[in-house]
């Protein structure tokens, strides 16, 4: 020290740091009151950039501050030089943070633009953050006089074994990522596996895709397994599916009749049932000779693949009423047993 430390000196440096968190703080408030931020970015990134600015603003004022009284500070030349080392770092991890932030949250605001849905796909942001966070590294390594020359030839040379050592992982990262670039799967989409699993496909992230199912479990399906399993998207190329529901009425019943009742009934489903589509036209067609009626299908239309549950179950019980009411037989195999045995005698 030149000379000893003074209570004026404390209060100075204690002051200056004051003065910087205060002056972070107000900047912060009030870049959460200024408009312009949701004019620039728009409003999805509003809050992001300015949490990401305001948080920065408050470590860049803390440390302006730390430097301020380090200045009014009776340090030595060596000590003096230490701290602007730490603060130097200080900054640059401060920035690497807020970069990070922004980076992850542009990213995943892209992915939800395009895919149109409310949930995220981490990959990407996971992706963008860790690319920030390596290049900050090597910023500061070299700034603090670290040469990373050595360190990038160590990570070539290195890279090789960490990539046969983590191939089912890097397999699953690039498979996620295809599946994400192709979007032929997309979040929010409802698919069906080769091997009969099904669901919502709720996350996509560096190892794994998480299929939410109808019973309210989590299928969780490694992504180099989807992307090479046969998968069918029913969202795709319209999230609408057809529902067909097999039936069958008696021979003694009038053909023209039958359809024209079914009909009626399918229009008032596709109209009162929640999922069902109003603007559909059911159709009736009749395919099959049985042994105790005439076969047909009935064809509806739900507006996405869960929804075909109730539509279907709505128009079973109605349709069971309506025949009931109008006299049209559903034919009841309770013969079969008796007509086997005298095939037998």
């Amino acid at each position: 020290m030149e000379r000893a430390l003074t209570l004026r000196d404390l209060l100075i440096a204690v002051a200056a740091v004051a003065a910087g968190v205060g002056a972070g703080v107000t900047l912060r408030l009030l870049l959460r009151r200024l408009p312009w931020s949701s004019r620039w970015f728009g409003h999805g990134m509003h809050g992001l950039v300015t949490a990401a600015v305001g948080n920065l603003a408050i470590w860049l004022l803390l440390i302006a501050g730390l430097s301020a009284a380090t200045a009014e500070l009776p340090l030595t030349a060596l000590v003096r030089r230490r701290v602007t080392e730490v603060l130097v770092a200080a900054l640059i991890l401060a920035v690497t943070v807020g970069l990070m932030r922004v980076a992850a949250g542009l990213v995943q605001s892209m992915t939800m633009s395009r895919s149109g849905m409310a949930n995220s796909a981490t990959i990407f942001a996971n992706i963008a953050r860790v690319a920030v966070l390596g290049v900050g590294v090597l910023v500061l390594l070299q700034t603090l006089g670290i040469s990373i020359a050595p360190l990038l030839t160590a990570l070539g040379v290195g890279g090789l074994a960490v990539a046969l050592a983590l191939q089912d992982t890097l397999a699953n990262l690039f498979a996620g990522v295809h599946l994400l670039a192709s979007r032929k799967v997309r979040l929010g989409d409802y698919i069906q596996l080769g091997t009969g699993e099904e669901g919502y496909v709720v996350d996509i992230n560096w190892r794994n895709t998480v299929v939410h199912q109808l019973p309210d479990n989590d299928l969780i399906v490694p992504n180099a397994l989807l992307a090479s399993a046969t998968v069918t998207n029913t969202h795709r190329p319209t999230r609408q599916v057809s529902v067909p529901v097999q039936l069958e009425v008696g021979y003694d019943s009038d053909l023209g009749y039958v359809e024209r009742v079914t009909v009626d009934v399918g229009r008032n489903v596709m109209h009162e049932v929640a999922g069902g589509v109003p603007d559909h036209e059911p159709t009736v067609r009749f395919h099959t000779f049985g042994e105790f009626g005439v076969g047909f299908s009935a064809s509806l239309r739900a507006d996405e693949f869960a929804d075909q549950y109730l539509v279907k179950h709505e128009f079973i019980k109605r349709l069971h009423r309506r025949y009931r009411d109008e006299g049209i037989t559903i034919p009841v195999p309770s013969a079969m047993p008796d007509r086997e045995q005298r095939t037998a005698a």
